[in-house]
């Protein structure tokens, strides 16, 4: 998927449209986390769906929930997605700034010349 440490820079064009699908698999995971955390909400707390958003969304970015959880299951349920939420949040963060990172690092190695190996 990346190109090999002796391989040229890829183009800006060619990058840009790494960044796109890396970004629009970012935003698909995020979305999904959300819309799992909204049907748990409306599902174990009988929340409305607009709560339910509100409060998966403030799990899945690690502020919290908004409104107390009064049944158990709901809280399992809490519990479950709290933890969920947090790796899959740094995950996505990490897999988005990929192309990124892999482009610096590539840069660095061609501007050092030859590597150790050869």
């Amino acid at each position: 998927m990346f190109e090999p440490h002796h391989a040229p820079l890829l183009s800006r064009r060619h990058f840009y449209a790494r960044l796109r699908r890396h970004g629009l698999f970012a935003v698909a995971t995020l979305g999904a986390c959300v819309g799992a955390g909204m049907l748990g909400y409306h599902c174990f707390e009988g929340m409305g769906w607009v709560d339910a958003y509100a409060n998966a969304a403030m799990i899945l970015s690690g502020m919290g929930p908004l409104d107390p959880i009064k049944t158990t299951a709901g809280r399992v349920f809490a519990a479950c997605y709290a933890l969920f939420s947090g790796v899959a949040f740094l995950t996505t963060i990490g897999f988005f700034l990929m192309p990124i990172l892999h482009r610096l690092l590539h840069k660095f190695h061609l501007e050092g010349g030859k590597s150790r190996d050869e």
